[in-house]
């Protein structure tokens, strides 16, 4: 059953190590985004997040007698699987990293935990693989993910369409299980809610010429397109191709397709397009965002936060078992990010270690208000925004 570790000899072999685990000098972390590929653009500042927290970590000297945190970094690609595979083979075999933060997209996040992670018994949180499909996967309870399941993205964006009275759109999709997945979720939501989808289409990124998808879209109609891709692949060509014809002027942006790059190649093109994206106005994400500018990268770009929260959320685990053995720190990950406890926020990775040595109970809110829901997964929060003049604009928060 998933989130339930299974007995196995392997299991109980590794626990042997767990003293020894938790008694060396350095504790490594992988850290596998799509430093290459569709969203290369926005995956530096989730790095960034991750190692943020690490680093913090590490300064504090609090983890396990003072275990110093050293992130390895692994290019997912995003969307080839063979290669990501590779990397968090390598990384685990050669490396010697205890966890992974990551992947990114879901894809390969799913290809890694079954190829990689189930067979080695280390855990993955990853802070952006948002297919509804992982929410079933067989993970043996190593896997976890503080985005939400795009089954609740779906949801919010159709709220956001109704909200603005829109109640007929085109839809477009990366072939992938993002994609897909979130085709489907919007999809279904939007139709229960009185929607029309026009054409729910998908399209192959890496293409030189969208017109044909795009005369295709503009065929069936719609008030609005809704771009179901990434920032730097097909997703950004659909709607220059789109702006070229004349086809469509207005796009929906979900998560995969929100950040500046994006904005900066395409211009005033782009102005009255809006979207969401994970996201809250809590008081974490304010403290976060010092602390991401300091660092030198913006706090609020997509899924950093949820990076942040995952890189902390491993290494508090490991605190709270006493040991870097994945499959012993494994099952305080979701009582570590719900209540009750001690709210813990961004800045503060010092002060939950000193209250889990004391044997306080901490509730870890961190950058996102994170709260884990049955699978380990985020319930969910949106940051619902609009692009004017070249600025991604924030609209509320859902």
């Amino acid at each position: 059953m998933k989130k339930v570790l299974l007995a196995s000899a392997a299991t109980l072999a590794l626990t042997g190590a767990a003293f020894a685990g938790g008694h060396e000098s350095e504790v490594k972390i992988g850290v596998i985004l799509g430093f290459t590929g569709p969203l290369e653009s926005i995956t530096p500042a989730m790095g960034a997040g991750a190692e943020l927290a690490m680093a913090e970590v590490t300064a504090s000297g609090a983890l396990m007698g003072g275990m110093a945190v050293t992130p390895i970094r692994g290019d997912s690609t995003c969307i080839d699987a063979a290669a990501a595979t590779a990397a968090a083979e390598r990384l685990i075999t050669t490396d010697g990293v205890v966890a992974i933060m990551g992947a990114d997209c879901s894809g390969v996040t799913g290809a890694i935990l079954q190829n990689v992670a189930r067979p080695n018994g280390i855990v993955m949180i990853s802070p952006s693989a948002t297919s509804p499909g992982l929410s079933t996967a067989e993970d043996d309870g190593l896997f976890f993910r503080t985005a939400p399941s795009d089954a609740r993205q779906g949801v919010v964006m159709t709220e956001v369409l109704m909200d603005r009275g829109i109640s007929e759109v085109a839809l477009t999709y990366t072939n992938n299980d993002y994609g897909k997945g979130l085709a489907d979720a919007f999809a279904a939501a939007f139709t229960e809610a009185g929607g029309t989808v026009t054409i729910n289409a998908a399209h192959e990124d890496g293409k030189a010429d969208y017109s044909a998808e795009v005369a295709a879209l503009a065929s069936a109609g719609g008030e609005v397109l809704v771009v179901a891709g990434y920032t730097d692949q097909g997703g950004k060509g659909i709607i220059q191709a789109s702006l070229d014809s004349g086809a469509f002027d207005t796009f929906v942006l979900p998560d995969g397709m929100v950040g500046q790059q994006l904005v900066d190649d395409i211009g005033s093109g782009l102005n009255g397009s809006f979207g969401q994206y994970p996201g809250t106005d809590s008081a974490g994400a304010e403290m976060f965002q010092a602390l991401a500018a300091e660092a030198g990268f913006d706090g609020t770009s997509a899924f950093a936060p949820e990076s942040y929260d995952a890189a902390a959320l491993l290494m508090l685990a490991m605190a709270k078992a006493g040991s870097t053995v994945s499959t012993d720190f494994a099952p305080f990950v979701m009582e570590l990010a719900n209540a009750p406890g001690e709210q813990i926020f961004p800045g503060e990775l010092a002060k939950a270690l000193e209250l889990i040595a004391a044997g306080t109970d901490i509730d870890y809110v961190g950058a996102t208000a994170v709260e884990l829901i049955g699978p380990g997964e985020s319930a969910g929060n949106y940051r619902e925004i609009e692009i004017n003049d070249g600025v991604i604009e924030t609209v509320r928060f859902r």
